[in-house]
């Protein structure tokens, strides 16, 4: 089986984004088979003429400046670091080198450094790596996606035991297995970055994402206004994009606004009906009086939004071998919101708190004072549906994490 691990690689040194176009999820003989939706900013050029990727030190923001720019106390409190919970990261395909480059990481930001879990019942922080359907091969691409939710999910809640559940290949059929493997052992929020093109099939999976006392969070997607599964799922947290205006490099120092990313996913399901808690929405709806009238009566995507642009993304530590780079890598796409919204929540749940505690708290009431409206920037150019506004919309949802836990 062939595996995709599509990406596109942002410069800051040209406009625009190289022409390194996204490999779709693709379907061979009924399967349906997910891309991990991150995008690598280019540094400079080598001198073989091909883009620069990595760095010996971070290039990227680090994880005081994201603490810093949506005012996060996971770093800050040790009663908000997400003590007692764990947190599972769903990807395909196995990284060879995963807590000796997170402990990499950890010793660059001065984090503690983590042991392997002694139990898969151990709660304390820790970390995991398994393998419930047979060790899989290595996939560079899955890889730098890997790297990304261990470091970023452990970045908001370093109090929380991670546990990367590798599935056996990029197909549904395998990530949604290893979701319901993470389910079996417990977690407490699971971390899905990664997406496939809606199809008529995808509500078969929607009960995986009802386990009680877990939440799901999954990215958007990177190809702008567009919908995508298990972002789609009514059951889970869906995370759209976002660009932090002032930052750079490794600071947000000089942060102003926080607006749409034009890369993000967005928009109204083609499969999926709108949830209770969205129909029920009393609050403010950019473009129309109620979500339903937005969607016209089918799911909103997203719910949430975070920091995706690459051109100010957040700093990654791999060392296997991308696009024959290893090291410092700077990374942008949904993908970053999906493990971070994970750490976010199990920071809040590890405090009581429940104002953000699953997609329908969300959306009744208590997020005034925990999200960032975004007002401005668009996903695509079909209006109003690819449009920041007041309330709620087709680009950012409710907004981004602001003061929370």
């Amino acid at each position: 089986m062939r595996a995709w691990a599509p990406v596109l690689v942002a410069t800051a040194l040209t406009a625009g984004l190289l022409s390194i176009p996204v490999q779709a999820a693709r379907t061979s003989s009924g399967q349906h088979f997910a891309s991990p939706p991150f995008r690598v900013k280019v540094l400079g050029y080598l001198p073989n003429g091909k883009p620069k990727l990595t760095s010996p030190s971070p290039t990227g923001l680090s994880p005081s400046a994201i603490q810093g720019v949506y005012n996060l106390s996971g770093l800050s409190s040790t009663s908000s670091d997400g003590s007692g919970q764990i947190i599972a990261l769903i990807d395909a395909y196995r990284d060879p080198n995963a807590l000796s480059d997170l402990n990499t990481w950890n010793a660059e930001y001065g984090y503690p450094k983590l042991s392997t879990c002694k139990s898969l019942t151990q709660k304390l922080p820790c970390f995991e790596q398994v393998d419930p359907q047979g060790i899989p091969k290595v996939n560079s691409g899955w890889v730098l996606e890997e790297s990304l939710d261990i470091e970023w999910a452990h970045a908001e809640a370093p109090g929380a035991k991670i546990v990367l559940v590798q599935a056996a290949s990029n197909s549904n059929a395998d990530l949604f297995g290893a979701v319901q493997y993470a389910n079996n052992l417990g977690a407490t929020e699971v971390s899905m970055s990664f997406g496939s093109s809606e199809y008529s099939g995808e509500t078969s999976y929607d009960s995986y994402f009802l386990n009680a006392g877990t939440f799901y969070t999954a990215s958007a997607g990177d190809s702008g206004h567009g919908t995508e599964y298990p972002a789609a799922s009514p059951n889970v947290i869906a995370v759209g994009g976002t660009t932090l205006n002032g930052c750079s490099g490794t600071s947000c120092a000089h942060f102003s606004t926080e607006t749409a990313w034009s890369g993000s996913g967005g928009g109204a399901s083609s499969v999926e009906s709108i949830p209770g808690y969205q129909s029920d929405y009393s609050g403010a709806v950019y473009g129309a009086t109620t979500i339903t009238a937005l969607t016209s009566g089918a799911r909103g995507i997203p719910d949430v939004s975070f920091e995706a642009n690459p051109n100010t993304g957040v700093s990654v530590y791999d060392s296997t071998r991308y696009q024959g780079q290893a090291g410092w890598f700077t990374i942008g796409g949904t993908s970053v919101g999906a493990p971070d919204w994970a750490g976010i929540l199990a920071a809040g749940a590890s405090t009581g708190a429940t104002a953000l505690q699953g997609a329908s708290a969300i959306y009744s009431g208590g997020y005034s004072t925990n999200l960032r409206d975004i007002t401005s920037g668009t996903n695509g150019s079909c209006g109003t549906d690819c449009t920041a506004g007041p309330g709620y919309d087709l680009a950012t949802g409710l907004g981004s994490p602001i003061n929370y836990p």
